[in-house]
């Protein structure tokens, strides 16, 4: 079972993102990787194998951010490698899943059609390219959001960055589950209340 965090607010994410994957470790993992908004524009930074391999790859190219999203991955589609860890960034999308879209490889196909060059082999990297794709007709976020998770089946849960959205994230699940945290001047998203025990006593559910 895959871990997710997420956190959007004024104060610096990394390190912080890379402790609630700590507290994830017990789901098991093989995997990991942050993603940020930094001076509005994504970054990404990833690595097989345990936590420490991240964190040596944030010591040696950090990342100042206040918006990120954060993901331990167990494999399903795809090997354990650098190139199949989440985040996934297609254009101005980067995405964390837990969970298997059954339908990706049919929609993998559509989109490969129209020009979209995927990079890993993981179902996940779908989601992405089909929000940017919503994205680039005109859709606000929130909208191309609600089209493009009508598109998917299966099970998720999803934390999204879009690019110079320094100020959201967006956060959706369908039978894999889903936390969101509240704080002062911040909120979280995370696959379980241990994600965001650090920062917050104020939990919702989301059903």
């Amino acid at each position: 079972m895959c871990g997710i965090i997420g956190i959007v607010g004024t104060a610096p994410v990394a390190d912080r993102l890379v402790e609630s994957l700590k507290r994830l470790e017990y789901r098991g993992y093989d995997s990991a990787g942050i993603a940020a908004q930094v001076n509005g524009a994504l970054e990404r930074r990833r690595a097989p194998g345990k936590l420490r391999e991240l964190e040596k790859v944030l010591d040696a190219s950090p990342l100042v951010a206040t918006t990120g999203i954060g993901h331990t991955r167990w494999a399903t589609h795809g090997a354990p490698t650098e190139r199949n860890a989440h985040p996934h960034i297609a254009g101005r999308v980067a995405v964390v899943h837990n969970g298997i879209i059954e339908n990706f490889a049919e929609l993998k196909a559509e989109l490969a059609a129209e020009g979209h060059v995927f990079e890993s082999q993981t179902d996940t990297e779908v989601i992405a390219h089909l929000l940017d794709a919503e994205l680039n007709t005109g859709r606000p976020p929130l909208e191309a959001f609600k089209v493009t998770l009508d598109r998917l089946t299966g099970a998720y849960a999803l934390a999204v960055l879009i690019d110079g959205q320094d100020d959201l994230i967006l956060g959706a699940r369908r039978g894999s589950p889903l936390v969101v945290g509240w704080g002062e001047d911040e909120m979280y998203l995370g696959s379980d209340a241990l994600a965001v025990g650090p920062f917050t006593q104020k939990i919702s559910y989301l059903e």
